[in-house]
């Protein structure tokens, strides 16, 4: 019999390997967006910034709100000092 052994990862740690894969994809659904929004969106957003790929416009926009959220709470946290 082949003994097996587990490995326990504690959150902050698998938080951290997992921003190491870089090819760790999800795929995402989005539920009760109207219809006349999303058109918006791709028409004024994702076809002429993006060459139409919606999926690039999302990640570009997620990096950008974080890097965002970073940076006013560095500024925050200095103010506070």
């Amino acid at each position: 019999m082949i003994g097996r052994s587990s490995i326990v990862i504690g959150m902050k740690k698998k938080t951290q390997v997992l921003a190491l894969e870089n090819d760790l994809l999800v795929d995402l659904t989005f539920n009760s967006i109207p219809a006349a929004l999303l058109s918006e969106f791709a028409e004024k957003i994702v076809k002429p910034y993006y060459k139409g790929n919606i999926t690039t416009a999302i990640q570009d926009l997620l990096q950008k709100t974080i890097a965002e959220q970073t940076f006013v709470q560095s500024h925050i946290r200095s103010g506070e000092v």
